[in-house]
């Protein structure tokens, strides 16, 4: 029996994009077109097999230890984008503001979509879902210096809105327009989450 169930939401690639230095400029660089490899994307600052741990492990790693890198994308929702973008107050939302590398739309709450969920492209590239993408304060600084006062708006209007981690299952080649299809784990909810 197949661990991985297809569903019926398909998501379009409305935007692509690649951080070259987070530290530097969180702002991603739109893209046409990308190669997903086992590293993630080239030329990416989150690319890699492995990375050194962060705050988002904290509890189970020392920061700085070397770990398998399940967070070389970053995807949103363009629905939760706009969202996010209506409770700043900013009309027009750049997705490089972000650091984001793939915006989607089509997949309701896909904030929320399971923990080792797939998103498969036409091509054969695949996608696995880490975790939810927790707000942080970067963004809020590229937004402040494109939107002056609006910067430290981002953590609170971006808080269950972050999208999602990923890292690459299978190679393959994602384009703006692509539909990608979300197949999900085939198991009930865990009963202690509560």
């Amino acid at each position: 029996m197949p661990a991985l169930k297809p569903t019926d939401y398909f998501a379009e690639v409305l935007w692509l994009g690649r951080v070259a230095d987070s530290v530097e400029d969180l702002r991603a660089e739109p893209m046409d077109s990308m190669v997903l490899r086992y590293e993630g994307v080239e030329g990416d600052c989150h690319a890699g097999l492995t990375r050194p741990s962060c705050s988002r492990v904290k509890a189970q790693h020392p920061r700085g230890t070397e770990i398998a890198n399940v967070r070389q994308l970053s995807i949103l929702s363009a629905e939760e984008l706009e969202e996010i973008s209506d409770a700043m107050g900013i009309e027009e939302f750049d997705p490089a503001w972000v650091g984001a590398t793939m915006i989607l739309k089509g997949i309701p709450d896909f904030t929320h979509v399971p923990p080792s969920s797939r998103l498969q492209a036409d091509s054969g590239a695949t996608l696995v879902v880490d975790m939810v993408n927790r707000p942080c304060v970067l963004p809020g600084r590229v937004i402040e210096k494109e939107e002056p006062g609006k910067g430290k708006a981002f953590k609170t209007a971006s808080e269950g809105k972050r999208g999602v981690t990923a890292w690459v299952e299978r190679e393959g080649a994602v384009k703006v327009g692509d539909i990608l299809r979300l197949h999900i784990p085939d198991q009930r909810a865990w009963a202690e989450a509560g």
